[in-house]
């Protein structure tokens, strides 16, 4: 469903990816780890070109990803993205929020998408809130809402960029389990999270990554048990010894 073959980044003299070889299955949900400026998030942002990349090739469902144009919009389309900030739209409702882009980039009916988004938003547990605007939701409500928004696209991929790192503990759950119930309904998915416990349960395979390139590949129950770098057990003792 994924692949990089080759990926290489850089800004300016700074190497943030290094020679990334990576092959996503369909329906594997894949957690990547690592301390701060490895590389995780720039991975998770290149594999739908929110970042561009300096050599190397990325696939969705075996087609090349384009640097720009008609193509590259229709791939990005199979594609969804939930970052930190809920990026919604405060001027509209939940539901305008849910709706826009299945009406503009699928040409879904007012109708089709309205009835959709409300399915999609019963699903995420907000849906009682489909007239409110989203300041007038809790952070993880909003979060919930940006998950809804995205899987309005029917992307084949999910990619969460620590998407709960913004919000307060309280809320922090209500996000994982909507990601967790994703996960289990055979989304393929590529989460960038801190959620150790999330990481456990849910990952099929645990990416390590340092100085951006992935150093261990593993199930979570191996990695988490017996990693076998020293930046890895280095990592899992700073973050499982509090």
């Amino acid at each position: 469903m994924i692949s990089l073959k080759g990926v290489d980044k850089h800004y300016g003299d700074y190497h943030a990816l290094r020679n990334i070889n990576l092959d996503v299955p369909a329906g594997q949900v894949v957690v990547l780890l690592g301390p701060s400026g490895s590389g995780k998030s720039t991975l998770c942002r290149t594999i739908n070109r929110l970042e561009t990349i300096d050599s190397g090739e990325i696939r969705i469902n075996g087609e090349l990803l384009p640097e720009e144009g008609k193509d590259l919009a229709r791939l990005r389309s199979e594609v969804g993205m939930v970052f930190q900030s809920f990026n919604l739209f405060s001027h509209m409702t939940i539901l305008e929020n849910v709706t826009l882009a299945p009406r503009k980039v699928r040409k879904l009916s007012a109708a089709d998408a309205k009835e959709k988004a409300m399915g999609l938003l019963e699903r995420v547990g907000i849906a009682e809130h489909a007239q409110k605007y989203p300041a007038q939701l809790s952070g993880g409500q909003q979060q919930r809402v940006a998950i809804a928004r995205a899987l309005a696209m029917d992307p084949a991929v999910m990619l969460f960029d620590e998407p709960t790192s913004a919000l307060d503990p309280e809320m922090i759950n209500e996000v994982l389990d909507v990601m967790a119930d994703l996960a289990s309904g055979g989304m393929t998915m590529v989460c960038v999270t801190h959620e150790m416990g999330f990481a456990r349960k849910v990952a099929n395979r645990i990416l390590f990554m340092a100085e951006g390139s992935i150093v261990e590949d593993a199930k979570p129950a191996d990695f988490f048990q017996n990693p076998q770098t020293d930046r890895a057990k280095d990592f899992l003792g700073k973050i499982l010894g509090h």
